[in-house]
């Protein structure tokens, strides 16, 4: 089947400026770093490094950020061709201000950003068409016309059979409401085979106080998702695909690591690229372990870098560092 595509991965949503704070100026003020983000791009850009074909939908301001980000993108092997450039509007900017226990803060200036303003009409089907596999996530569902954009995206993968994959990444300053939020949630998750989400997530979506408890109301609530990946920060992560296989694989925590922008992303990207290798209906216990234990491996190697997008790590690195860990 995957010859006859021509790209592995097709991923709609946000492509943003992600400030980073990058030290203190002479002045005493915060300096920050203008890379490159979006949690869509963060994934295609790690399933370039194991050489998958994939291209991106999303909308950019015709501006000097825009362009930037459209270049960076290219860079790194992704395609433009779904990329589309407003003349109106700006592109999207996120300021992410580092906690002192180590988890972000984001500020957005995004009403309006450009992000949210691509259209229906502007969704290359053929594109999604001849892809393997379709990846989403929820804040191309906050507003419109984005919405309905994700919302066309999905039924031309669903019309064509392609695996579907879904990343909630809630980030609650861009809901008008947590209802909205959880509404959203639900609908990604009608529609995926593939789910990560993230250990807060989970609790507050499905309002259990425990993972297990959770992971057993989406399975009775979702049975159209077959394989669910849970990040659970520096506990690790855990798998559990249908009723055959459940996996806890610990983290591998390092003193270098200086910010977490970016791993939830790379996880997930490994994760995707184990599906495709293996197939969605042809896993099991060895190939999920080892499936996730590089997932957390190469999550653990980019919390050692600024920024996500331009720097994912090296299929080859990743298998270095698990076997010296």
């Amino acid at each position: 089947m995957s010859d006859l595509k021509e790209f592995d991965v097709v991923a709609l949503g946000e492509l943003l400026i992600d400030f980073t704070q990058g030290g203190i100026s002479e002045q005493g003020n915060p300096m920050f770093e203008a890379n490159p983000g979006g949690a869509p791009c963060n994934v295609l850009s790690m399933l370039t490094r194991f050489g998958k074909k994939v291209a991106f939908i999303g909308k950019v301001g015709k501006d000097g950020f825009g362009e930037q980000l459209a270049q960076a993108i290219e860079e790194q092997g992704i395609s433009t061709r779904g990329l589309c450039f407003d003349e109106d509007v700006h592109t999207t900017l996120a300021l992410v201000h580092k906690l002192e226990n180590g988890d972000r803060d984001f500020s957005f200036y995004r009403k309006p950003g450009a992000d949210i303003n691509l259209k229906a009409e502007e969704v290359d089907e053929d594109l999604i068409a001849g892809s393997r596999l379709f990846h989403f996530g929820t804040l191309s569902l906050t507003d419109e016309p984005v919405k309905s954009a994700t919302k066309k995206a999905i039924e031309v993968a669903e019309r064509n059979d392609l695996i579907i994959s879904f990343d909630p990444n809630l980030r609650e300053p861009l809901w008008d409401s947590l209802d909205d939020a959880k509404e959203a949630f639900d609908y990604g998750m009608k529609h995926c085979h593939v789910l990560k989400i993230s250990d807060n997530e989970i609790l507050w979506f499905t309002g259990k106080d425990n993972y297990d408890d959770g992971i057993a109301y989406l399975q009775s609530h979702y049975p159209n998702i077959q394989l669910i990946c849970l990040s659970l920060g520096p506990d690790g992560s855990r798998a559990i695909y249908k009723d055959q296989v459940d996996v806890t694989i610990p983290a591998f925590l390092q003193d270098k690591t200086i910010e977490t922008t970016g791993a939830g992303d790379t996880f997930c990207a490994c994760v995707l690229n184990g599906v495709l290798e293996n197939g969605l209906d042809h896993l099991d216990e060895e190939k999920i372990k080892t499936i996730i234990t590089f997932a957390n491996g190469a999550a653990s190697m980019i919390t050692t870098k600024k920024g996500a997008l331009r720097v994912m790590p090296h299929v080859e690195d990743v298998d270095q560092f698990i076997n010296n860990y």
